[in-house]
This record gives structure tokens, sequence and C-alpha cells, in this order.
């Protein structure tokens, strides 16, 4: 069976930003399809825009589907989850996400009325935690103790609570990101990939 991940950008994002073309590279020595894809209008995202691109991009996920999300990529993954009809009781659709920088209800640091204005929508549009976990039952999330935008302590619980991730602190690394965060590698999420898979 051909294990594949799918690495989702964030907001503003691209595929060759920061730890993604590493992590691409890292996965594909260990036999891994890897694709990242060019998510629609990055600087404006859309939940509708963004689950449909994805859904798109996966065709039919199965237990050697897995996901890597960063920000508000991770939330699409979180979304795109909720919209496959799995059955209660039957093995999960996809193998698993590993989730770094991701939000819920709350994001600080942002600038202006426009960005609240993108972001609204991803804040406030509940998310059904327990159909997520019916699509796929094993997360991992990578989190910062430095985040600009992301809370450490109520991200944290909610991940932990809601999906039973196992939740890693990393230090010092911002949001993660390539251009701010000079992010270009981040073992971690290798690491939390292939123990994923076991």
């Amino acid at each position: 069976m051909k294990k594949k991940v799918i690495i989702v950008h964030g907001w503003g994002g691209y595929p060759e930003e920061g730890w993604f073309p590493w992590l691409k590279r890292e996965l594909e020595k260990k036999g891994f399809t890897v694709t990242v894809p060019q998510m629609p209008n990055p600087e404006e995202p859309k939940i509708e825009a963004w689950v449909s691109h994805l859904a798109e991009v996966v065709g039919e996920p199965d237990e050697h589907t897995y996901f890597v999300g960063h920000s508000i990529g991770c939330q699409t993954i979180l979304r795109y989850l909720e919209t496959i009809d799995a059955k209660v009781g039957l093995p999960a659709q996809a193998g698993g996400a590993v989730l770094v920088a991701g939000f819920f209800d709350v994001l600080t640091g942002l600038e202006g009325e426009e960005e609240r204005a993108i972001v609204k929508p991803w804040l406030e549009t509940p998310i059904d935690f327990e159909k997520v976990k019916q699509a796929a039952d094993n997360f991992v999330a990578i989190l910062s103790d430095n985040d600009p935008f992301v809370p450490l302590e109520e991200n944290k619980k909610i991940f932990e609570e809601k999906l039973g991730a196992r939740v890693f602190v990393e230090s010092n690394k911002g949001h993660f990101s390539g251009p701010t965060d000079k992010c270009t590698e981040l073992p971690i999420t290798l690491e939390a990939v292939l123990a994923l898979e076991d």
C-alpha cells in the first residue's frame, strides 16, 4: 500500500516555504509520496475553497493517508476530515495528522480589521470533533512556547481534550514560519509522521 502525506501550508503560505521542502524530501527518502498543494488565494483563505481543494488533492483517503498542516492549514485538515462520511465503529479512513501551530477559537497579534475579517469564519465556525475523530484517530499537535499568534495553554488544552492529540511544545520556534522565524527544518514533524505510521 502506498503511503502518502499531504502537507497543507498556512495563511499567506506556499509549497516552497520554510520547512515544507525539507520535510517533503525527508519523507520521500522514507518511501512516502508527498504532495504540497498550493492552496487557493492564500492571502484571503476561505474555509469552503480550502477544504474542497484539499478534498480534490486527496482523492480517496485510506489508512495510509497522512496529513501535516501549518497554522490555518491545520484547521483546513480538521475541517476536511469532518466532511468524510466515516461510519461509527468502522476503522478510520485516514492514518492521522500532524498539526503545527494549529489554533481554534482565538488568534492573537492580528494586524487590523482586514486580518480580523479574514480569520473570523475560521475562529467562529465550529468543528465537529467527534466526526473528525471518526475519520482519523491519530493526532499530534506541535506548538511553540513563544508563538505570537497561537496562545499555548488554551490551544494545547483543546488539542488534548477534543482530539486526544499528543502535544509537543517546542522552545522559541515562534509560529514555525520560514520567512519570519527562519524555520527551514523541523525534525519533530518527521518523527511525528513516522510515529503515526507505527
